[in-house]
């Protein structure tokens, strides 16, 4: 069976993930006389970056999505299918999908990372990750549900089951999480959910090194903890969580909280996929790359983003998993992209750091840039410019916009619903 793409004399480049990279290269690859086809099991892309916003009803998910075929309106040369990467064959240039075989010229794959569990099968079952839009609205429901069953819960630790929280990891993600928390708990649980105390709720941030946020400045390290620690955020360093029974999370030292969710941010991990030998992975699983980008061991195969690692001795891991070195390695590889397979390319990829941030709720934010540190008011104001600039369409850019002034004025979201997906067929059969 054929993915159905019409053969045609120019260059066929098969993307694997409509991500920051993949989206970044084929956008830039569009314009030049090749055959693209974006490969993603979406028909969207998603913004990573405010996943906790959704999960937190700050923002609808069709905010911070953009629909793929939208993107590239008018775009005879790109083709855009929605199906998964099921096994690669890099001797016969083929991939396989559950839609079929297609057969490539070169290979760009940009599928992104995994959660990591480090191999505790009971943490990947029953904590929640927020890799995907569709994770952030289970949380959503999730935690809208508790507190809607906590109003009508008279035992103290059922109802401190439903109420408190446990984040597992102080990286960004973890630290935007917390603080979003902390601020529903003081703004929104006061107004929706007057017969809760909110004193009761816990919001804990479990950590297992020694400081929050780890890759970025000792400054904004302790300003993330000291603008959580105001919140009332319960933080926890050195410790590490070894279990989930659904009910208690269990750490090392034998402690254990009780809580009937855990938000799972504790480190990201690649997927291998059938038809790449094991040598072309690190320990992170992810894949191995030259500095012009390509798969070590491969001649038409590359790898961008966070699945891609180009380790050098100034970088035994790799570059950081940021989109901004995303981004950038899509644009050097569009551009770079037939010298490099005709072996007549020279240029090699270098990272421009253009700094890194975190949120910790309104007026809160710490911003590491190359030259310049700071946090506060105006490192909030910072990062709300960058990420309204770097969300796709104008609509999107607009609509954050406009919720991001309500919220700011207000105290207030209005968006917390608890939509669960039915199958209206299913319940007629069962009916």
């Amino acid at each position: 069976m054929s993915i159905n793409i019409p053969d045609t004399n120019q260059k066929r480049v098969v993307v694997i993930g409509a991500g920051f990279a993949g989206l970044s290269f084929a956008k830039k690859l569009a314009k030049q006389d090749v055959q693209i086809v974006l490969i993603d099991k979406n028909n969207y892309h998603q913004f990573q970056p405010l996943f906790y916003q959704v999960a937190m009803a700050g923002l609808e998910p069709s905010s911070i999505s953009f629909p793929l075929r939208k993107l590239f309106q008018g775009k005879k040369n790109v083709y855009i299918r929605v199906t998964e990467l099921l096994h690669l064959d890099r001797k016969k240039q083929e991939i396989t999908t559950d839609l079929g075989v297609l057969h490539y010229d070169a290979l760009v794959i940009a599928t992104g990372v995994d959660s990591n569990y480090f191999g505790n099968e009971e943490l990947a079952q029953k904590t929640i990750p927020m890799k995907s839009v569709s994770e952030a609205l289970y949380l959503r429901n999730a935690i809208l549900t508790d507190y809607e069953q906590a109003l009508v819960t008279p035992d103290y630790e059922e109802r401190q089951g439903l109420i408190d929280i446990v984040i597992v990891g102080g990286g960004p993600t973890g630290v935007e999480v917390a603080g979003a928390l902390a601020e529903m708990k003081k703004y929104i649980l006061p107004k929706d959910y007057a017969e809760l105390d909110n004193q009761e709720v816990d919001i804990y941030l479990v950590q297992g090194a020694s400081c929050l946020l780890k890759g970025m400045s000792e400054n904004s390290s302790e300003g993330a903890k000291r603008f959580l620690e105001k919140l009332d955020v319960k933080i926890m360093l050195n410790t590490r969580v070894v279990g989930y029974d659904g009910k208690f999370v269990s750490m090392k030292d034998g402690s254990k909280i009780r809580s009937n969710k855990v938000i799972w941010a504790a480190g990201v991990k690649g997927v291998k996929i059938p038809g790449m030998d094991d040598t072309m992975y690190n320990r992170s699983c992810r894949m191995l790359t030259d500095e012009q980008c390509k798969v070590i061991g491969t001649k038409n195969v590359f790898a961008l983003g966070d699945i891609a690692a180009i380790q050098t001795e100034a970088l035994p891991y790799g570059h950081p998993q940021l989109a901004q070195v995303a981004i950038q390695q899509g644009k050097f590889l569009s551009k770079h992209l037939f010298k490099i397979l005709e072996g007549q390319c020279s240029s090699t990829f270098k990272y421009k750091d253009l700094g890194s941030m975190a949120t910790i709720g309104r007026n809160r934010a710490v911003v590491d840039l190359p030259h310049f540190k700071f946090k506060g008011f105006f490192a909030w104001l910072v990062w709300l410019f960058v990420h309204l600039f770097s969300i796709l369409g104008v609509k999107n850019k607009v609509m954050v916009f406009i919720n991001w002034i309500w919220n700011y004025f207000t105290y207030d979201q209005s968006l917390r619903l608890i939509i669960k997906a039915k199958n209206p067929k299913k319940d007629q059969q069962e009916a």
